[in-house]
């Protein structure tokens, strides 16, 4: 049977592993640990971001033998409180916590779609925070040949993606109750492909895919700026949301070096599959 050695958060005496993973370049193999011996870390989160760190992890044990990655999802979970409390290693977060150590590791684009055949294809960021906090309820509004009552459909408000959104445009929990609230991305894109009327927004990625397969729903520019992995990068496109991996006062030479692999050329490959990497 293996024995797992889960760390703590605080630093323990550097084995041969532990000072690899200290010293070695992000995608360096560090050897593996005695036969039988894993070192472990815990993974929380709350968002999307879920099959992506998950890819990530595997990735990392891979060139990391010996360390092996548990990824805990709950959308209760308070990733500050869990890190202080020596309850997790690493948590993936939307924003920066005093006490805690932050890195960037992606943006997240967020693209506001309407149905194909809806005459809009553009917006500013005030009309679209008009739109969003009900003050705009007719299509009619903004365009010409616009007709018919705005169906809003919105994201859970504990979901990171609507924390961004709003946040972006400046409309803290002004989204009207009556707006339809769905939770996933694809449950988004059939909704808003099978609705004239409707208007919401999701992931670029997912986004982008969508327009890419045909689905018949299209991506409204902002501020006369296309959303592309380009332009969230640089920050012309004005709605996106940094994603974090926080670290406790005292992590662990393996959380590290997880942070460091994110970063790293292969995370970011990996980290581009669902978001906008740091770099091309």
């Amino acid at each position: 049977m293996s024995a797992v050695v889960k760390r703590s958060p605080g630093r323990g005496t550097a084995g041969p592993l532990s000072l690899c993973l200290l010293l070695a370049a992000p995608t360096s193999v560090c050897p593996a640990l005695p036969a039988g011996v894993t070192v472990a870390i815990t993974v929380i989160g709350t968002g999307p971001e879920r099959r992506v760190v998950e890819r990530l992890a595997r990735a990392f044990e891979k060139a990391h033998l010996g360390t092996a990655i548990e990824i805990r999802w709950n959308r209760n979970f308070h990733a500050a409180q869990m890190l202080h409390a020596g309850e997790a290693d690493v948590a993936v977060s939307a924003q920066e916590y005093p006490g805690l150590s932050a890195t960037q590791i992606a943006w997240d684009g967020i693209a506001v779609i309407v149905n194909f055949t809806n005459p809009v294809t553009e917006i500013t960021s005030q009309q679209l925070a008009q739109l969003f906090s009900g003050r705009i309820a007719n299509w009619s509004a903004l365009h010409e040949r616009g007709a018919g009552h705005v169906e809003l459909i919105r994201r859970p408000a504990d979901q990171h993606l609507n924390e961004g959104f709003e946040r972006a445009l400046g409309i803290n929990g002004q989204i009207p109750k009556a707006a339809t609230v769905i939770s996933s991305d694809q449950r988004v894109l059939r909704r808003v492909s099978g609705r004239i009327d409707a208007v919401s927004y999701l992931s670029l990625r997912a986004a982008l895919d969508a327009t890419e397969y045909g689905t018949p729903v299209k991506i409204l520019l902002i501020d006369g700026i296309e959303a592309g992995h380009p332009t969230v990068r640089n920050g012309q496109y004005p709605l996106r949301r940094p994603v974090f991996l926080l670290l406790g006062k005292q992590p662990t030479p393996v959380a590290e070096a997880f942070v460091r692999f994110a970063v790293s050329r292969e995370g970011q490959r990996i980290l581009q599959e669902s978001f906008t990497p740091l770099s091309p």
